[in-house]
């Protein structure tokens, strides 16, 4: 499997050469992930980011009653990792697992800070990568903060329509922060 879909990510952002190209593509690790498969536990400290080339993958941490929070969902052309733990070196605070069968593309710190030394443009990709991660999370969190559950709903459907198609709706309602009983009745009324 070639990783052009990594390289289309990256060239919407920057120009590279044909040689960086090839560097990219030389440090890059192929995954094949299938569907429940843990790719990060939360406590083990994140030494990769992953493309997501084919697939769903989620990131979630358990609460002190055993239940999971949805944080992110990651499908084809995005990436995902545990940033925190990822920056830092210290343990991740989110489980990353695959939702169903999927293929990824891994790139360890050590040969992204490499990228970055080789291949200057690089270092500007990844700081829109972070800034667009930025931006989507302010605004959920403002989401969470201001609108009822109701408005945070169509604004996922309206944004993700491709999540709804292919993730349960427990998991979407961990993702909005609601019970799946009440995006139930949410789902009922919006459909009557």
């Amino acid at each position: 499997m070639q990783p052009a879909q990594i390289l289309d990510n990256i060239q919407k952002h920057i120009s590279v050469s044909q040689p960086e190209k090839e560097l990219i593509e030389s440090l890059l690790v192929l995954q094949r992930v299938p569907k429940k498969e843990v790719l990060l536990e939360t406590g083990k400290v994140a030494t990769e980011i992953h493309f997501v080339s084919e697939g769903v993958l989620r990131a979630y941490f358990t609460d002190r009653e055993g239940d999971q929070n949805i944080v992110m969902f990651a499908m084809n052309d995005w990436w995902i990792t545990d940033m925190y733990s990822f920056s830092t070196g210290n343990p991740a605070q989110l489980t990353i697992d695959a939702l169903e069968d999927s293929v990824v593309y891994s790139l360890s710190k050590t040969n992204l800070e490499f990228l970055f030394l080789k291949v200057p443009a690089f270092e500007r990709f990844f700081r829109i990568l972070m800034q667009n991660a930025y931006v989507r999370e302010q605004s959920r969190i403002i989401q969470n903060l201001s609108m009822p559950a109701e408005e945070r709903y169509r604004q996922f459907l309206t944004k993700y329509p491709q999540f709804a198609e292919r993730i349960t709706q427990k998991q979407i309602a961990s993702y909005l922060g609601i019970t799946p009983e009440f995006l139930s009745s949410l789902r009922k009324k919006s459909n009557a």
